[in-house]
Formats: C-alpha cells, structure tokens, sequence
C-alpha cells in the first residue's frame, strides 16, 4: 500500500496517536467502521480470525470481539462507543484481555481530502505510562497496519453503489 501508517507514542505522555490516508470517500470508509460484516473482514492483523459477539456502532452501542491467531490463542476486545457522527467521529473506549483492568478513550474523526481519499486520525489516552507502554509494545503499530491495508483492500473489492446504498 502505498499509505503508511503514521504512529506518534510521545515521550512522557500517556497517549498514542496515529494517521493514515486511505483512498477512498469517508462515507465509504465510515460503513467499513461501522457494519460488522465489513468490520470482520480488515480490523486487525492477517492471519488473525475475528469473530463477533456484538457490534452496535452508534451513540451508547457497545463491541465485544474475539481475534484467534493461527496458534488457537484468543485475544478478546470489548468496549462502548459513547458518541458516533456519522462520516465524522467516534468516541469509545477499548479494553483488550491481554492487559485486564485497563481501559483507554479512542477519539477518531475521518476527514474528506481532495480525491475522494480519507484522512483517519485516532488519538488514544491511557490512564498510565505503564498502560501506554504495555499497548505500544504489544504489537499494535503492525496490527493497525494491516488492518488498514486490509481495509484499503476491501473497499476495492465492493462496488460503490453497494457501500452507499446501506443505511447507518
């Protein structure tokens, strides 16, 4: 992909920061972010099996999520999704099993480039260093990654008239 992932772990600050340019139409990317037969197919890295116990991606839904590696270990997600603007934003929080009793806040917004193309920005807050540096090290920069390339790759795949005929 020729978009890379663009990942800032501040130094002395419990936050990670990232970007990536993907290109097509926010309204595309947004229902790839917010229908879970599309989510199941690019969030994550490859190799990895998603499978979903819910998925309800609006203003007070919440997730929950299994990724299973080729090795059969499982690596559960849940969280809230406190505020979600449609071709806009979305505010939730993550929890990952791997580091119980951890929650971090996610703020991502899409924005419209010219082309047709869309920034995604994500800010993530961390309620320690300890919490920051546990995700920053556990692999996350290549996960995202690959899931973006995997999300790239989807969107070429479907028609637009598909992605745009589905209601939020």
């Amino acid at each position: 992909m020729t978009n890379a992932l663009k990942l800032n772990v501040p130094d002395g600050l419990p936050f990670i920061d990232f970007t990536r340019e993907v290109d097509y139409p926010v309204e595309q990317v947004f229902r790839a972010y917010a229908e879970p037969d599309l989510v199941v197919q690019w969030l994550g890295p490859r190799g990895m099996k998603m499978d979903i116990n819910h998925y309800d991606f609006r203003t007070g839904g919440s997730y929950s999520y299994i990724h299973t590696g080729p090795e059969g270990v499982p690596y559960e997600f849940r969280g809230i999704f406190h505020t979600v603007r449609e071709n806009e934003s979305a505010i939730q929080t993550f929890e990952f099993s791997g580091y119980p009793d951890v929650t971090s806040l996610e703020f991502m917004t899409l924005e419209a480039l010219d082309g047709g193309r869309t920034r995604i920005s994500a800010h993530s807050v961390y309620p320690s260093m300890e919490a920051r540096d546990g995700m920053a090290a556990s692999g996350m920069e290549s996960g995202v990654a690959e899931g973006f390339d995997r999300m790239e790759e989807l969107l070429a795949q479907l028609q637009p008239e598909t992605l745009q005929g589905r209601g939020a």
